[in-house]
């Protein structure tokens, strides 16, 4: 027996809860690996009208924005592969509108980063692997 469209709606949703659930997760685990790296988390899920950044990082001068990713297994891209064009150019607009309405009030901060983050879970580990500099802008 097939199932009827509600049903469908319903499956699709909780694909969505745990696809949210597992992207949480890579974003907790990115801002560990800056913590642990001597940075101090200014934000993560930012919100900057319709733009959104995943984790906003400091180190003295330089904040980094990263751009968080991660991929089930099977999927047909990888993490890095799935940062398209589109992607990045929203990216650049987003830290283009938080340069323009935070940072430049912040004196001491010189520039901005945009890096990529994959993050993996495989068997209770967590694999993050760190892209800086990614996109340019």
């Amino acid at each position: 027996m097939r199932p009827g469209r509600a049903q469908l709606r319903e499956r699709a949703g909780r694909g969505h809860v745990a696809g949210t659930a597992l992207g949480r997760r890579a974003e907790v685990a990115v801002a560990d690996y800056l913590f642990a790296s001597g940075f101090s988390i200014l934000a993560r899920n930012l919100r900057l009208g319709p733009l959104e950044l995943d984790v906003v990082a400091r180190s003295g001068a330089l904040v980094v924005v990263v751009e968080v990713r991660t991929r089930r297994k099977g999927a047909l891209v990888t993490a890095f592969e799935s940062v398209t064009p589109s992607k990045r150019a929203r990216l650049i607009r987003a830290v283009d509108r938080l340069w323009r309405t935070r940072l430049v009030a912040m004196r001491d901060i010189e520039r901005v980063r945009i890096d990529v983050a994959a993050v993996t879970f495989v068997c209770g580990r967590t694999l993050v692997e760190y892209a800086s500099g990614a996109i340019g802008g």
